[in-house]
């Protein structure tokens, strides 16, 4: 046998560990490398790297039935909405288990991925060190590099980002202050439901360009996204029966004081909460259209409203970004579009995945374990891509598919139906295991470095 290609796998969240556990079962050499002290990315709070956006309240919203490993079960005593702590302890669990730790290099960051002259990739570490690699995979998370909106004007008070909050007590004080929370996603429903609370802010108010659907975590009783469409139904077909459950369910928006939404559900990448409409029902939350302009200490909104406000927090999202890459035809474009073949793949560059860069419903946690199933496969002569121009005619009708039922956005170029996605990945793999028995089952990428 051949010997395999060696790999460098960026980052040891949890799409850098498990798809270090797939290769390591299939013999596949590699290096990993955490910029951190340990594993766990975006769900180790307080992460001493700066890129968690952990507060300390955080309970994930994808329910314990959907998030486990495949072949790592969750603890039986969970709830059904886990905590992060409990999330970043399977984490620890699932990597001494398997025995990934001895495998990572800690407190080392790749600051600059070049492929050279011959195809083969140059890493520069932060320690100084450059090595080869026959290929490189990334799995650097794409929930680390806060988008914060350019607004007119200037906002005397403190303001900042979603990704710096902990708790209502910091990075600030919050208690007796008017705050202003932008956005209407899953983490500015959290962070205004909590600071919402009477004995914390004196006044919660909640900003954004539309109004939203708020789902909720239970839908008769049962965890809501235990429910889910057959791979076999018409997308339309599954999309109307989910909608009219959704509006029997949680009813019309604006009855609760919310915005009413310029669209149906599910054209948007949900926002799910248990608390947010009790909030906003009970007259906790305030609601305004976007801000408009910053004025010292005031906020005027687009309706012409203005506000004394004492602090601002952006629930804005993230901007996709590979700080190791300098070549633009790896990095997404002005949209924040960012096409990849099966959301890993360039078309004509057969040794570079990307790992995890998608926005999956239900769940990003268990995302890349799928993905590692046909890396490892390439990697090992298993499988064999198809050609470029077939790689991109499949991406165009995957994002079509994928990306149709929302209205566009920054924030909707990397949405994906994780059961459709992973029937169709297998699928995938099958037809990509014809093509290399028929080259003879040869390395596509070769053990060179």
């Amino acid at each position: 046998m051949p010997a395999l290609p060696k790999a460098c796998i960026i980052g040891a969240g949890c799409s850098g560990f498990t798809t270090a556990k797939r290769l390591q079962d299939l013999g596949v050499p590699f290096d990993c490398f955490e910029m951190s002290d340990n594993i766990g990315g975006n769900w180790y709070f307080r992460n001493p790297n700066g890129k968690s956006a952990c507060y300390e309240s955080l309970h994930i919203d994808t329910s314990k039935w959907r998030l486990a490993f495949e072949d790592y079960p969750v603890p039986a005593d969970w709830p059904d909405f886990p905590h992060h702590a409990q999330l970043l302890q399977y984490f620890h669990d699932y990597v001494d288990h398997f025995g990934l730790r001895e495998k990572i290099t800690f407190n080392t960051a790749v600051t600059k991925a070049e492929r050279t002259a011959d195809g083969l990739w140059s890493v520069t570490l932060s320690t100084g060190e450059t090595r080869i690699y026959d290929a490189l995979i990334v799995c650097n998370g794409h929930h680390w590099d806060a988008r914060i909106p350019d607004y007119p004007g200037h906002f005397d008070g403190p303001h900042f980002h979603a990704h710096e909050y902990r708790t209502p007590f910091d990075p600030m004080d919050m208690r007796g202050k008017t705050v202003v929370v932008v956005g209407m996603g899953n983490s500015a429903m959290d962070i205004a439901s909590e600071l919402a609370q009477r004995p914390i802010a004196k006044r919660l108010i909640v900003a954004a360009r539309r109004g939203v659907w708020v789902l909720p975590k239970y839908i008769d009783g049962k965890v809501a996204d235990k429910a889910s469409m057959p791979h076999w139904m018409p997308r339309k077909l599954g999309l109307a029966l989910a909608r009219a459950k959704i509006k029997k369910t949680v009813g019309r928006m604006e009855d609760y004081g919310l915005p009413k939404p310029d669209h149906e559900p599910l054209e948007a990448h949900p926002s799910v909460s248990g608390e947010f409409l009790t909030r906003a029902g009970c007259g906790d939350i305030t609601f305004r259209p976007n801000i408009a302009e910053l004025m010292g200490h005031q906020v005027r909104f687009e309706d012409g409203s203005v506000e004394d406000v004492d602090a601002i927090v952006y629930a804005t999202g993230y901007r996709i970004s590979f700080p190791f890459f300098s070549d633009p035809a790896l990095l997404p474009d002005a949209d924040h579009r960012f096409p990849l073949f099966k959301r890993m793949m360039q078309p004509g560059v057969p040794n570079l995945f990307f790992m995890g860069l998608a926005q999956p419903l239900p769940t990003l946690v268990n995302f890349a374990e799928q993905q590692a199933k046909l890396v490892g496969a390439c990697l090992t002569g298993a499988y064999r891509p198809p050609s470029p121009a077939e790689m991109a005619d499949i991406t165009r009708a995957d994002e079509a598919l994928h990306l149709g039922p929302y209205y566009k956005a920054a924030r909707h170029t990397i949405q994906v139906d994780f059961g459709i996605y992973c029937h169709d990945l297998i699928k995938e793999i099958d037809r990509g295991a014809k093509r290399a028995k028929t080259a003879g089952n040869t390395l596509l990428v070769e053990a060179r470095a």
